[in-house]
């Protein structure tokens, strides 16, 4: 099968879910910086879910890079990641409209670790398709940051309970891991 489809597809999901994101923020009904003061933690939100959204965007990309074919169940797969990643604006939206209440925050956890777990399962798929001396396989055959993430959301989410704040600081702490260009895809291409 052709990976071409499948990606099209996937961008104009994530694209789609980066609108609704946006869609979300209410304008405020006056013309004072005052009036943006209630929409703080609704923006603060909605940068930490495009950060994460963008973060998928590009792994997914460099990830389908060095894929040659796709079968079924790598189709199936990324289905799986996209329906995760679609409920990334409702979570956004609750934690932003709840102030990082503690249920929002773990449940935005809750999120976010499903999509990692999709996205891992998803990889896998295709190592088992490509075989484990395909360029994907050689390059997150030690995933470190991967699995530093999981870490960090199972923690994340009991810690709402105990502190919000702690939870944001783990999904933050995440998201600037990832940020930071993964080269692994990038040295397997350039081999």
């Amino acid at each position: 099968m052709n990976k071409n489809r499948l990606e099209a597809f996937s961008d104009g999901v994530l694209a789609i879910i980066i609108t609704i994101m946006i869609l979300e923020i209410k304008v405020p009904e006056n013309n004072t910086f005052e009036s943006l003061k209630p929409l703080i933690p609704v923006i603060l939100s909605y940068v930490l879910s495009f950060a994460y959204i963008g973060i998928y965007w590009n792994n997914h990309h460099h990830m389908f890079q060095v894929v040659k074919k796709v079968n079924g169940s790598v189709l199936w797969g990324n289905l799986f990641l996209l329906f995760w990643l679609s409920l990334i604006p409702f979570g956004t939206s609750w934690i932003g409209s709840q102030h990082f209440a503690a249920v929002p925050m773990s449940v935005y956890g809750f999120i976010l670790l499903m999509c990692a777990a999709s996205y891992f399962s998803l990889q896998n798929s295709i190592i088992k398709l490509e075989g484990k001396d395909s360029a994907l396989y050689r390059a997150v055959e030690k995933d470190v940051k991967g699995k530093i993430s999981l870490v960090c959301y199972i923690l994340a989410i009991p810690m709402a309970f105990v502190s919000p704040w702690i939870s944001g600081l783990l999904y933050t702490t995440v998201a600037l891991i990832w940020i930071i260009p993964d080269r692994r895809i990038e040295k397997q291409i350039n081999k």
